[in-house]
């Protein structure tokens, strides 16, 4: 009998090299070219998306402002601004919307990279790396946890501070990729401590408002908080590209002056201005989410050779006592199910992979393929 390893390791016929493969999820063309056939025949596990949406209310404002494409946005986004605002209970001077969060993560790293070092807990998102190394942030990685150990676990830690008063410290809640999600009182230590604290709040309202350990309520009294918000993952709509940045409007005015004018194009703000008063479609996405995850982290543990690890968001990360490329590569060609490597994560490597949370039928399918794939690899 193979070890399992072995098995999945010395199959032949694996395309593309780790230098080619997408640092992002959701990479359908590169995915389908693998895996022959078109974009639309693939299964995305990949990208963390809601697979309820987009909502009805987020189509019916595409469509009646596309008369509007005729002219240019509003530069100051007024009603997007004042519908966010009213959202969070906060003034729309402490509000600034994005090209995605993506965007405002740009500026945020450049207002980071001033400082004499910035604090980076990794695993991290790949775009954190890329946008501090625009504009020659020195880093310091804390690592989580020792992924690399047969049973790993997510162990927060205070990050030590090596330049006292002039540190910042960049990080996202629930964290990406683990899941893991810091509480206020874990987060309040590192406002008293850096001068300046980003958190990336992407996945964070996944999560129903009882349960949100968001800082939005501390920005107006820490302004040294910047907190960076996604509208695309929960409202499925990540082609449209939304996020915002909630922060000190004298912080968000200078990000103004850097970046282009209209970063957000009409019907992107559109959309902005009506999906957070969707309560139906967020209280349906809370019910989903809260019956699905726990099944499919239970139907995953019960695989030989897959650790599934808890998570807050809609997504789970999954370690494997396999060759994750290769079985990435097989889910692809033989299925056309599409899940997201790890290899981007650095401590990470080539044995985790990241899934989103999908329909329970979609998720059934995966749980099925893997099984049987898997099953095979020790035989």
């Amino acid at each position: 009998m193979n070890h399992p390893q072995q098995a999945i390791d010395q199959s032949p016929g694996e395309v593309g090299s780790s230098s080619q493969r997408p640092i992002h999820g959701g990479n359908l063309v590169w995915a389908a070219q693998l895996a022959g056939c078109s974009p639309a025949a693939l299964l995305d596990f990949s990208a963390s998306i809601n697979p309820l949406g987009p909502p009805a209310s987020a189509i019916a404002a595409l469509q009646a402002r596309i008369p509007e494409l005729v002219a240019y946005p509003d530069p100051s986004y007024t009603d997007l601004r004042t519908a966010i605002a009213q959202f969070h209970q906060i003034s729309p001077d402490w509000i600034l919307p994005g090209n995605g969060a993506a965007e405002l993560i740009t500026w945020a790293c450049r207002d980071l990279a001033a400082l004499d070092t910035v604090v980076l807990p990794t695993p991290a998102f790949s775009d954190y790396t890329r946008a501090l190394q625009a504009f020659q942030a020195i880093v310091v990685t804390h690592p989580l946890a020792n992924f690399a150990a047969s049973e790993p676990s997510i162990q927060w830690s205070m990050p030590v501070q090596t330049t006292p008063g002039n540190t910042g410290l960049l990080l996202n809640n629930p964290h990406n990729p683990t899941g893991h999600l810091l509480t206020q009182a874990d987060l309040l230590p590192y406002l008293e401590q850096f001068a300046l604290v980003v958190v990336d709040e992407a996945f964070m309202d996944f999560l129903p408002p009882a349960e949100q350990q968001s800082g939005v309520e501390w920005v107006e009294k820490f302004p040294n908080l910047v907190v960076v918000r996604s509208l695309t993952k929960f409202y499925s709509l990540p082609g449209l590209r939304l996020g915002y940045a909630i922060a000190h409007p004298d912080r968000l005015h200078r990000w103004q002056q850097w970046r282009d004018p209209w970063s957000v194009n009409t019907l992107a703000a559109a959309v902005g201005e009506v999906v957070l008063q969707d309560t139906a479609f967020q209280q349906q996405t809370w019910a989903w989410l809260a019956q699905t995850r726990p099944a499919l982290r239970q139907s995953l543990a019960a695989i030989p050779g897959l650790q599934p690890f808890p998570s807050a968001a809609n997504f789970l990360l999954v370690k494997a006592d396999y060759a994750v490329p290769r079985l990435q590569t097989q889910l692809l060609q033989q299925q056309q199910i599409l899940l997201r490597d790890c290899l981007s994560f650095a401590e990470l490597g080539d044995r985790y992979f990241r899934i989103a949370i999908r329909t329970p039928a979609d998720n059934q399918r995966l749980v099925d393929c893997l099984t049987v794939l898997l099953t095979q690899a020790v035989k």
